[in-house]
């Protein structure tokens, strides 16, 4: 027996909205005002998820269970794959060592708290969101910045902030992956247009970023870096969303935008250098600004090649991350490992119907298990190769 969605229960558009939008917000409420752990607030958005589906869109019991289990089992693969993996890397380096060296080769680049907020939180974050995404981003960046010196809910906020700009784009495009397979658009269509609105915010962002910190006053002293860094990402954010697709547009604007700042702060300082998160007091004047920054570089206490060493497991990762975007190397691993599972008593039993959909059909309910050309799998093999 199929079912029919139904967009407009209540007959008042608003009414509907907010009972559809209750999940969310018991979810949101629980860790935000609550202060429940992520499991507990994220299994009572769940359970509301289900009630609303029941009893206020009609959807049948056993649909709305079959509905649930099949998004656990996407969470699990692709989605906890890769954060697994990702985090797997990041232990892997941290417990040998090297994360640190890592960490303080880029503060080896510049004193001047916002730039290293701007190099950490919003470059390199950028990376790990094009390459895992889900929260791994500002898990991996809230820890380096706390490391120098920043609170951990300071760290926690601007690490999500600076995740804005990339986030359409995270884990190898798995946002507009999603879309595409949901709405049933032309993939390269979708990363096309999204990929011309978006540049415009990725120039705000960093902007937004560092006000965020360092007030508007701060933010005018290093005006001149946050513009490179914004539109190094901008640029490369729309030339591979447009020319190439949605699977590596934040690996390699994150890239560009993290050697362009490097390279940038080579020729260029700020005048004032901002020690910690504090006022005027925390301030270098003009006078030392250079030797400061001078110091910075040549005092974190790394051979080149120990720097070097510290960046191969990125670098390994960058690779792999590029190889699995490919389309025809995803198609080859998935003509030798790919296994669908369509879910009896769900798949082809819900009709969308307009306006949503311009003509009725049922929608597809298959799980599908590309365990070799998953992302996770990819990350994996470089950490063991990093290993």
């Amino acid at each position: 027996m199929s079912w029919s969605q139904v967009y407009d229960p209540m007959n008042n558009i608003w009414l509907s909205t907010l009972f559809a939008s209750l999940p969310v917000l018991v979810m949101l409420g629980g860790l935000g005002i609550f202060h429940m752990k992520a499991h507990r607030a994220a299994l009572l958005g769940l359970a509301t998820a289900l009630a609303v589906a029941v009893a206020v869109f009609g959807m049948p019991v056993a649909m709305a269970g079959k509905t649930a289990l099949l998004g656990a089992a996407y969470g699990l693969l692709p989605i906890g794959w890769i954060v697994i993996n990702i985090i797997f890397l990041y232990h892997l380096t941290e417990q040998r060592g090297q994360f640190k060296i890592l960490r303080e080769s880029i503060t080896g680049i510049t004193n001047d708290r916002r730039l290293q907020l701007l190099l950490i939180a919003f470059c390199f974050g950028a990376f790990f969101e094009g390459a895992a995404g889900f929260g791994t981003p500002v898990a991996v960046t809230g820890a380096m910045l706390i490391g120098l010196g920043f609170s951990p809910l300071a760290a926690s906020g601007l690490s999500l902030i600076a995740n804005t700009a990339p986030v359409a784009y995270g884990a190898l495009g798995t946002p507009v992956l999603a879309l595409a397979a949901v709405t049933g658009l032309p993939l390269l269509d979708l990363s096309a247009m999204i990929g011309r609105q978006l540049p415009f915010f990725s120039v705000l962002v960093p902007f937004w970023l560092i006000v965020a910190f360092a007030g508007w006053r701060g933010m005018i002293q290093i005006w001149p870096a946050i513009l490179v860094a914004g539109v190094s990402f901008a640029v490369p954010q729309y030339l591979v969303s447009n020319y190439h697709g949605p699977w590596l547009v934040d690996v390699a604007a994150a890239i560009v935008s993290l050697v362009s700042v490097t390279l940038f702060l080579k020729v260029w300082h700020p005048k004032a250098i901002w020690h910690t998160s504090g006022g005027a007091s925390a301030l270098t004047q003009a006078v030392g600004a250079a030797v400061v920054q001078g110091e910075a570089r040549r005092n974190h206490g790394y051979s080149a090649a120990e720097v070097r060493r510290a960046w191969t497991p990125w670098a390994i990762l960058s690779i792999l991350v590029f190889l699995w975007g490919i389309p025809e190397v995803k198609t080859f691993l998935d003509g030798v490992s790919i296994f669908k599972f369509p879910i009896d008593g769900l798949h082809n039993m819900v009709m969308r119907v307009p306006p949503v959909v311009a003509k009725a059909h049922p929608e597809a309910a298959v799980y599908t298990l590309n365990w070799l050309s998953a992302t996770g799998t990819g990350i994996f093999i470089a950490a063991v190769i990093s290993g």
